[in-house]
């Protein structure tokens, strides 16, 4: 691995006279590499970090995040911040976060530091290594606080209430480091030990259940209707450009969202399930009326948790419900037992998956103080700011880990 561009982290040595497999926490080695620089060496030791990862998060995978960074735009100075058990790019990768700084919070010229997400990232939490997630905070606020980064540490929408909110709590209140939730969805989460038609009676009302049972026979007697599922790369270019072709004959074509409205998304999207194709990580479903898709999904799996990343239909059948009928076909995840729960990475109170799916996930975003006495100026200035607008507003900030 070419290490000549890594930022050395004060307090660590990044020269390990030989690499260990077992070796003490005072011998972890935090580094800042350019997001620029990734090379074959730090994708493998990525690929066995995502695979035992915590929590998983496929949004910061290799086969996502790279094509991400080539296609969008981001701050010039973008790391990925890299926890490594001794030797950097000689021993086992413990956490990964990309980070930079930003010039703004909001609508507020405040600089800080943040982990990046693009439009198309829907999970911001970092891939630790399960079981050192209290390691990976203490070296990232370290590194962050003896550096010159500006102002406070702020991370967008990790998981509320998992191993790495309660690790990173923990370590602030040991540190007496202020951690604020400043902001938090819930967002439709399917889990169950429920069969699919067991969990659609339970979850979904008797007189719903009957009228898409009456949508479907009437989309039967339209022609030859087909379900298909792929987990392979078997016609997965045409079905991309297929995807692509149904997503923007749609409201998101119209209002110019759709992914085939620029080459940046249009080619992200393809090198995302490409590489998901290839790490064995995708999965593909659609409906088809003679052939002719009129519902498509995107799935992505890491280890036992899967995301539901992106769907499309045709609102010309939208009497029909395809997406909906999809979405039914998509509860037989609960019968594979390799995968324990799917994350709809849907907005909050989403009208079509909310009414399908029970289970909720809450995710936030996180202001984290960080030593130095302007930068603790900017973080208690930026907070009174914040909570004074919130009551202003009446919008209060509901943490479900203390409900």
């Amino acid at each position: 691995m070419d290490l000549s561009g890594l930022q050395k982290v004060e307090g660590t040595d990044i020269r390990a006279s030989r690499f260990r497999d077992r070796v003490s926490p005072s011998e972890r080695t935090a580094v800042f590499h350019p997001a620029s620089g990734i090379d074959s060496d730090l994708v493998e030791a990525w690929k066995q970090l995502a695979g035992q990862a915590s929590e998983p998060n496929i949004f910061y995978e290799h086969w996502f995040l790279q094509p991400g960074i080539s296609a969008f735009d981001h701050h010039p100075n973008l790391q990925l911040f890299l926890l490594w058990a001794g030797e950097a790019g000689r021993s086992q990768l413990l956490g990964l976060l990309p980070i930079g700084p930003e010039s703004r919070f909001g609508r507020w010229p405040v600089p800080h530091i943040q982990n990046w997400v693009h439009p198309n990232c829907f999970l911001g939490t970092p891939l630790v290594r399960k079981g050192y997630e209290p390691e990976f905070w203490h070296h990232l606020l370290g590194a962050l606080d003896s550096g010159d980064w500006p102002g406070f540490l702020h991370i967008h929408g990790m998981t509320v209430g998992g191993p790495l909110d309660q690790a990173l709590r923990d370590h602030c209140r040991e540190q007496k480091r202020r951690c604020d939730l400043v902001q938090c969805e819930a967002r439709a989460f399917l889990q169950s030990d429920l069969g699919p038609d067991a969990y659609l009676n339970a979850t979904v009302r008797g007189k719903k259940r009957k009228e898409l049972r009456r949508q479907a026979k009437r989309l039967d007697e339209l022609g030859d209707v087909t379900f298909c599922h792929h987990s392979d790369d078997k016609y997965l270019e045409s079905w991309i450009e297929e995807f692509l072709q149904l997503e923007s004959q749609g409201w998101k074509g119209y209002g110019g969202s759709s992914l085939d409205s620029s080459g940046q998304t249009r080619g992200f999207f393809r090198e995302a399930l490409l590489g998901a194709a290839r790490a064995g990580q995708l999965e593909r479903h659609d409906i088809r009326l003679e052939g002719t898709p009129l519902a498509m999904l995107v799935n992505f799996h890491s280890g036992r948790g899967s995301f539901s990343f992106k769907t499309a239909f045709d609102e010309a059948f939208s009497r029909f419900s395809p997406g909906v009928l999809l979405q039914l076909e998509n509860l037989k995840l609960l019968d594979n037992p390799a995968i324990d729960w799917m994350d709809s990475c849907a907005a909050q109170d989403h009208p079509m998956i909310d009414s399908l799916w029970s289970g909720r996930r809450h995710v936030g975003r996180f202001s984290i103080e960080l030593k130095g006495v302007s930068r603790r100026a900017i973080f208690h200035g930026l907070r009174f700011g914040e909570d004074l607008m919130g009551r202003i507003k009446g919008r209060a900030i509901i943490d479900p880990t203390e409900v």
